[in-house]
């Protein structure tokens, strides 16, 4: 289910491993999400954000999530 916590989590959730550590889920390409989405998001919490930044991405919504991030230092 979608809510407030979820779309705020997706929007400050950083990468945590592979070759695009450190970024934010909804700033990952698209076609890293659909290689996950062929071959299965991790488990938990993690694979459920990512499902949810390949909804967003797919469907053009990824800028609406960046004036949810802290400002850069």
């Amino acid at each position: 289910m979608l809510n407030k916590d979820k779309i705020l989590k997706l929007a400050n959730t950083a990468m945590p491993f592979g070759k695009y550590q450190g970024r934010y889920l909804t700033d990952l390409p698209e076609e890293y999400l659909l290689w996950f989405a062929d071959r299965g998001f991790p488990r938990g919490e993690l694979g459920e954000l990512m499902q949810l930044a390949l909804v967003v991405k797919t469907n053009g919504l990824e800028a609406v999530l960046h004036p949810l991030r802290p400002e850069p230092d």
